[in-house]
């Protein structure tokens, strides 16, 4: 297609079909400039370079396919797959996808501060009190409205049936305990956790009915029929109060509550839009994720499928726990098999709550050099150096046994963070970038600059091979006709297949010797694995409705509060540590 490059600058042709409107439309300059905000002026002129780069690549496409159209290569003679080829190739393809950066962390880890520092909106996102906080997914993100908006997305009723019917199975007294009333009962989380949600939809007594009981019964909150709830608000401070009862949940004082709270227990995941932002991009989603997942299997599907959505992935610890507590280990691991399913590009560990520092008792145990510590913040500073250099080393220990040498994530520098989102507003031991929060907005910027300048790569290179494809087939002097154009296509495909087929025995190869070592270990340890995951270190009193929640959930017991059980998973874990090395070489 040598005259394409004459087509670039020109109007195109006018075209029946809304096909290529989307991308010839121009922005005004001052909305483009709108989204580069949050930029500094040296990643601005990066990213209007991408943008220029895609809007004249988009242009030479358009502009060919309506040369096209109007040609004799595109006539009744040429075969309709050549047709549907350039016509599936041209459609129009967004700019760029989302990037959803996943903060991945247990109850009170301090998930929700963080967002709050971020965004720079204070008590935005309801944080950990007494109340127990942010108990589904949330995300938030910025975007060309110029109010505030929050969606609440609701299970369907179906959903809710669903789960209506395992809480009332899972309250269904064992012949043992006679005709003792609920309340009698020696009750285990799971047990506390379905009254609490039958409770905090239908009233007291909830518990006490089956499920037919229920499913007449007229639940406390009101429920759109659209299964949507849409908050508006013109300032931050507004959206937050009419947001805080669907996502901050507490299990006493109900009847004192807004109604809102009463129909918690129905809440999928709620959506959170900010107005143009100067610190956050355009095209970043920030998703608050719960550390185990949910009872529901609905709920629990969505948990499973944020985590894999997430090109970045946090894992968030407060201080007091990334060094002793087990928690964020788990955590860690459920991201890396994120990282090695193949989306998730990058993890960090973010440690939270680097402020909290006893000093007197921090200057008794310290082991580090002699140089004499003059102040709290000397203190905390030099913790902080001292977590980041252990826990770097730990993590990058753990990626490399886990995943390829040549991840991208492996070249990170710095895989952990010391933050405190508390310092970032009160500045009274630290300074601003002390608290590391302008670091983690550096990361996201250079998180979203990477991806636009991989995207634009991509869709230059499929644009260059498209119009090298349609070129090809202008050029029929070396052609008879059609048919052995199509023939010579075919040829070409069938031998790249058994190239392929060759290539793919030779993967399959190397994986099943430990693979078969794998499930060798799995035979011999599942009585082992098993018995760990259903011990209690607190004892095993009323741990039986536990099980029978582990039952009704086929091997799966999820809560917002306690460590994931997930039979199925364990006894299946020496299968993976065994083919996870040679796996992650091949499958990216």
């Amino acid at each position: 297609m040598a005259e394409t490059e004459d087509f670039v600058g020109q109007e195109p042709y006018p075209v029946d079909d809304d096909l290529f409107k989307e991308p010839m439309k121009k922005r005004r300059r001052s909305d483009r400039d709108q989204r580069f905000r949050a930029f500094p002026s040296v990643e601005q002129s990066a990213l209007k370079e991408y943008e220029k780069l895609e809007s004249r690549t988009r242009r030479v496409l358009s502009n060919t396919y309506q040369k096209l159209i109007q040609s004799v290569f595109l006539d009744d003679s040429i075969p309709n797959g050549v047709k549907y080829l350039m016509l599936l190739t041209l459609i129009e393809k967004p700019s760029l996808d989302p990037i959803y950066i996943g903060l991945f962390g247990s109850t009170g880890a301090g998930k929700s501060s963080l967002i709050n520092a971020i965004i720079q909106q204070a008590m935005f996102l309801p944080v950990s009190g007494e109340s127990i906080c942010t108990s589904c997914i949330v995300q938030v993100s910025s975007g060309c409205c110029e109010q505030y908006e929050a969606k609440i997305h609701l299970l369907s009723d179906q959903e809710w049936k669903e789960e209506l019917k395992n809480l009332t199975k899972l309250l269904l007294r064992t012949e043992d305990l006679g005709g003792e009333d609920v309340d009698a009962w020696d009750r285990d989380d799971a047990v506390e956790e379905a009254i609490w949600k039958l409770q905090m939809l239908y009233g007291n007594g909830a518990e006490k009915k089956n499920y037919e009981e229920l499913l007449r019964a007229k639940p406390r909150g009101k429920i759109p029929t659209s299964r949507i709830i849409t908050l508006k608000a013109e300032e931050a401070g507004e959206l937050s109060v009419k947001l805080d009862p669907y996502i901050r949940t507490k299990r006493r004082d109900w009847d004192g509550e807004a109604a809102a709270t009463h129909i918690w227990p129905l809440i999928k995941h709620v959506e959170v839009t900010l107005p143009k932002s100067e610190l956050i991009p355009e095209g970043v989603v920030l998703v608050d994720i719960p550390g185990t997942g949910d009872f529901n299997s609905k709920r629990d599907e969505m948990w499973k499928k944020t985590i894999d959505k997430c090109s970045v992935i946090w894992v968030i610890s407060d201080i007091e726990r990334v060094s002793g507590g087990k928690a964020h280990e788990d955590l860690l691991n459920e991201s890396i098999k994120a990282c090695q399913r193949g989306f998730c590009r990058d993890i960090a560990l973010v440690v939270t709550k680097t402020d909290k520092l006893h000093l007197p008792e921090y200057l008794r145990e310290r082991k580090v050099g002699n140089q004499a510590i003059q102040s709290q913040r000397e203190a905390v500073l030099e913790r902080n150096k001292m977590i980041k250099v252990q826990r770097n080393r730990v993590l990058k220990e753990k990626l490399k046994r886990k995943l390829p040498a040549d991840s991208k994530v492996l070249e990170a520098s710095d895989l952990v963070y010391t933050v405190s989102a508390q310092e970032y507003w009160q500045q009274a031991v630290l300074t601003e970038e002390e608290t590391e929060i302008p670091k983690l907005r550096e990361y996201i910027r250079k998180r979203l600059l990477d991806k636009k300048r991989r995207m634009v790569t991509k869709y230059v290179t499929e644009a260059f091979g498209l119009l090298l494809l349609t070129d090809s087939f202008s050029c029929t002097d070396n052609l008879p006709n059609e048919y052995l154009h199509m023939s010579g296509l075919r040829g070409f495909v069938e031998e790249k297949m058994q190239l392929l087929e060759k290539a793919i025995d030779q993967c399959f190869a190397p994986i099943m010797q430990p693979l078969q070592e794998g499930v060798r270990n799995a035979r011999t340890s599942y009585r082992r694995i098993l018995g760990t995951c259903l011990v209690r270190s607190r004892g095993n009193q009323g741990f039986h409705q536990t099980l029978k929640a582990v039952c009704l959930k086929n091997g799966v017991y999820a809560s917002r509060t306690l460590a994931r059980i997930d039979l199925n998973e364990a006894i299946t874990q020496p299968i993976y540590d065994q083919i996870d090395p040679v796996f992650g070489g091949i499958f990216r």
